[in-house]
């Protein structure tokens, strides 16, 4: 038997809705050494960037038009995970995440995280998507 911690399905969904943009999900899935989960992070700031320049400066600045969609991004794969790890079956997680071992069933825990990721999922990337065509109209009709 292995001495690696049971890696929990409902966990790692949720703290995708909580902190995908960040690579929560990822750091408590694979370790402090996963290069996937550290690359969040620059992307995750620079759209947080561009949020805070377009509230300082108005969504008219181009920089701030560049850098806001990366957050909606971020913020939108981190759904798209939590959705992923929350409706892949037990024995595909366990081959993946715990192998030799058998996790507790999926309970209704697992089911409000991947109804909450698809509702803010959805939401984020269109809100993105708007935003973005929004501002490439804008700028051709310019």
């Amino acid at each position: 038997m292995s001495t690696t911690r049971m890696k929990s399905k409902t966990i790692a969904t949720w703290l995708a809705l909580g902190g995908g943009a960040l690579g929560a999900h990822r750091f408590y899935l694979y370790g402090w050494r996963d290069a996937l989960a550290w690359m969040h992070w620059p992307i995750a700031i620079a759209g947080l960037l561009g949020l805070a320049r377009a509230h300082s400066l108005g969504q008219d600045d181009r920089v701030a038009w560049a850098l806001l969609p990366l957050l909606g991004l971020m913020l939108t794969q981190g759904m798209l995970c939590g959705i992923v790890y929350g409706l892949r079956p037990n024995d595909r997680w366990d081959a993946q995440h715990n192998p030799g071992r058998t996790s507790p069933s999926t309970h209704w825990g697992t089911v409000a995280g991947v109804i909450l990721c698809l509702m803010l999922g959805a939401g984020f990337l269109m809100s993105t998507l708007a935003f973005c065509a929004q501002r490439y109209f804008e700028l051709q009709a310019s």
